[in-house]
This record gives structure tokens, C-alpha cells and sequence, in this order.
């Protein structure tokens, strides 16, 4: 059976291109349309949807006091955003995030990027990751995922490891800005390690981001900066359009660097880039965290990391992923140390790291 799909925009033209994106597909069809807010909260408040597309800035009701009422009226749906990209929309977006949606498509600027290919697989990628799959198979499988076997020769843990130097390096990608809201504000600021952290996200989004997770945080969160010293006590996010390393100096310290470098699978940032270039760096162990997000991003770079250094692997498990996706991928590949719900994932970090 289709999935219903509400689409809310105040364009007519936008309204039609989503439309006929959603009809293509045999997956959904898009049983209802609103201009606003106000007529989406009528229409929610009577109907059944499997998912929304909801446009920001609108007239009476916009995408943010929509999501304030559906929250107050207990109305529960998949809610996917639909952003301009620039750095107000930025923010709204990310505080969308906060409220309640699940993940965001960034509208084009124009009508023929909005009828082109890439808009259209855009949509197409993200409806049917988050709402196009019942996911029943996935959380059985996310129960047992630790018992899987690895077949990769792991850098054995040693006592140095034990009291030696530790980085935390966090890959996520669909349902990510919603997930890092659960764990980054959880954060000991007293966390014995920096963390790194991968996003997939366009450029300008992932400075939102960081700013608004700086905000609601007892630890401090940066977007990463070329050259900059990594700090305990510090998260430093990739920024969109580059791809994120760490580098050891001559002084044993290490930095950021960011890397131009073209899109590897269509991802810039990719957390293999991240996770493999920390092969050399001079940390006892590397804690990996992989939350949820379409694809196997992760798997690649922390396999290859696991060779070189000591690896403490904490997957989220698949009940609480919007896409059980990376996290999946990781642990089939046997790597995965502790499989845990979103909300337990600042602890196990903790309970792995320590605290200074």
C-alpha cells in the first residue's frame, strides 16, 4: 500500500513540483496539499499521513509554530523539512530539528533545479529512507547485532590504552540533527577526550548546527576550522563542503585539517575520510559512535582504523534510528563493541572515555 503524503507550501509551483516528485515514485502518493500552516494543522488534526514535506517560512502558521501545535495536540507524524538554503533558513531548519522533524531537503533556488534529476532523487532518497520502510526486520536484527562475528584482525586494546589519550569520532546522517540533540547537551563537559564529529549536511547547515548544540550544551561545539588544536572537552564538527582529518605536528599535537577533496559516494563530508585518517594519529584508543543515517558511511574508515589502533565501536541501535542505515553497516561488520538506545549513547561514551 502507498504511503499518504501531506505536502505543505505556500507556492503553488513548489507545491506541484513535490506532487508529481512523490507520484513518480510507486512507493507514495501525495493525498493532500496545504498552503500553510494553518490549513495543515486542520488537515492533521482530522487525517492520517505517513509523512509531511513542510515548508518554513509561510503565512499565518509557519513550519516552526506548526510543529509548536502539533506538539501541544499531541499529533505525532514524520515531518520532513523543506529549506531554503541560506543561513537564516539555517537556522530555522535546525530548530525544526529541536521540535520535532526528522530530517531536511534543501529547496532549490530556482524552477529548473526544482524539476531537475538531482532535486528529484534528493526527495525520492529521503522519503523512502525515513517513511518508506515498516523497518520490523531491522529491529530484530538490532537486538542481536553485537553477536555478529568480525573477520577483521582488530589492534588489540593494551594497558596504555587504559590511561593513555582517547578522541571520541561520531559519524550520523539521515535523522542526525535530531539524534545529536539527544546526546551532545549530555555530554560531561569534563569529558576526557575531543570528539570529531561527521554530519551530512550542506554547507552553512552544519554552522547552525553547531552554534544551536553550543547553545543547549554544557560542552563546548564548534564547526571545525582548518588548523585549529584539538581540545578535551571540545566537539568540533565537520564543516558541509569539506572533508574532515585530524593531523599529528612535529609537537605531537593534533589539528584539523580540512580537505577540498571531491565527494567520495556523493558525501562531502565523509566519515571514512575522517575515521581513516586518524590511522596515524597519536591517540591509545579511538571511541567510534555511528548513529543513525541512510547507507554505510563509517563502516570503511573505522574497519581500516581498526587495524592500525584500538577502537572502542558504540553503534545506536536500530528501535531508535529514524534510518538504520550506518548503523547497521557497522555492525554487520562485527566491529560494533555496545549496541545501545539514542538516549543512552552520552553515557556509554562517558563510561568509556571517563572524565578529567
Amino acid at each position: 500500500m502507498k504511503k499518504n503524503i501531506l505536502v505543505v507550501d505556500d507556492s503553488a509551483l513548489m507545491r506541484r513540483v513535490l506532487c508529481d516528485i512523490i507520484n513518480a515514485d510507486a512507493n507514495f502518493v501525495a493525498a493532500d496539499v496545504c498552503r500553510d500552516g494553518q490549513e495543515a494543522l486542520e488537515k492533521l488534526t482530522s487525517n492520517r499521513y505517513d509523512g509531511v514535506l513542510l515548508d518554513v517560512n509561510m503565512p499565518r502558521i509557519d513550519g516552526l509554530e506548526l510543529l509548536d501545535k502539533l506538539r501541544e495536540r499531541n499529533i505525532h507524524t514524520t515531518i520532513i523539512m523543506v529549506s531554503t538554503d541560506t543561513t537564516e533558513h539555517a537556522d530555522v531548519t535546525i530548530r525544526a530539528m529541536e521540535k520535532g522533524a526528522v530530517d531536511f531537503v534543501t529547496k532549490p533556488t530556482n524552477i529548473v533545479e526544482a524539476k531537475g534529476i538531482a532535486f528529484r532523487a534528493k526527495i525520492t532518497e529521503v522519503l523512502n529512507a525515513v517513511i518508506g520502510s515498516d523497518r520490523k526486520d531491522v529491529k530484530v536484527f538490532g537486538s542481536a547485532a553485537r553477536k555478529t562475528p568480525s573477520t577483521v584482525k582488530r589492534m588489540p586494546k593494551s594497558a596504555a590504552a587504559g590511561r593513555g589519550q582517547r578522541l571520541i569520532a561520531l559519524a550520523c546522517s539521515t535523522g542526525g540533527p535530531k539524534a545529536l540533540q539527544s546526546v551532545i547537551p549530555f555530554m560531561d563537559p569534563n569529558v576526557d577526550a575531543p570528539m570529531v564529529l561527521v554530519q551530512h549536511m550542506p554547507k552553512g547547515f552544519t554552522k547552525s548546527m553547531a552554534e544551536r548544540l553550543n547553545e543547549i550544551s554544557r560542552i563546548n561545539v564548534k564547526e571545525a576550522e582548518e588548523g585549529e588544536l584539538l581540545k578535551k572537552g571540545w566537539v568540533y564538527i565537520a564543516p558541509g563542503g569539506w572533508h574532515l582529518q585530524i593531523k599529528r605536528g612535529g609537537d605531537g599535537q593534533h589539528r584539523v585539517h580540512l580537505d577540498d577533496s571531491p565527494p567520495i559516494g556523493a558525501l562531502k563530508p565523509c566519515a571514512d575520510v575522517m575515521y581513516e585518517s586518524l590511522c596515524t594519529c597519536g591517540y591509545d584508543e579511538i571511541t567510534c559512535v555511528v548513529l543513525t543515517g541512510m547507507g554505510a558511511d563509517g563502516t570503511k574508515g573505522i574497519t581500516t582504523l581498526a587495524k592500525s589502533k584500538p577502537v572502542h565501536v558504540i553503534a545506536q541501535n536500530a528501535q531508535t534510528c529514524v534510518v538504520y542505515g550506518m548503523p547497521k553497516a557497522i555492525a554487520e561488520s562485527g566491529l560494533v563493541d555496545e549496541v545501545v538506545p539514542l538516549t543512552e549513547v552520552a553515557n556509554t561514551i562517558k563510561k568509556n572515555v571517563g572524565v578529567h
